[in-house]
């Protein structure tokens, strides 16, 4: 069975501790990729990562973007919106469909 992770400033992550998700404060680029690679190899199938770590490390982000599991969704930190995550949601509707419908 999969688990759910989630990758961030320790602010932005905290509140997921209390659905029951894994919660991974990082900071820095180096230990957010350590933690992405860990959280890979332990079987997590979806690992959520703020916007603003995911900047840091935009090559690994491209690495699991290409593999099934697992599945790296970005979300916004409690600073607000960088509209990557967004912008990727558009990206992968308008490939699917063939246009933007959104």
């Amino acid at each position: 069975m999969y688990k759910i992770g989630v990758i961030g400033d320790k602010d932005s992550i905290l509140p997921f501790k209390a659905l029951g998700i894994d919660v991974f404060p990082v900071v820095g680029p180096e230990e957010t990729r350590k933690t992405l690679d860990t959280l890979a190899m332990k079987k997590y199938g979806v690992v959520f990562i703020t916007e603003q770590s995911a900047v840091l490390i935009p090559e690994s982000i491209e690495r699991y973007n290409k593999e099934l599991v697992p599945a790296v969704i970005l979300i916004p930190s409690n600073q607000g919106s960088l509209h990557i995550g967004l912008d990727r949601i558009n990206e992968n509707v308008e490939k699917a469909v063939g246009s933007n419908i959104l």
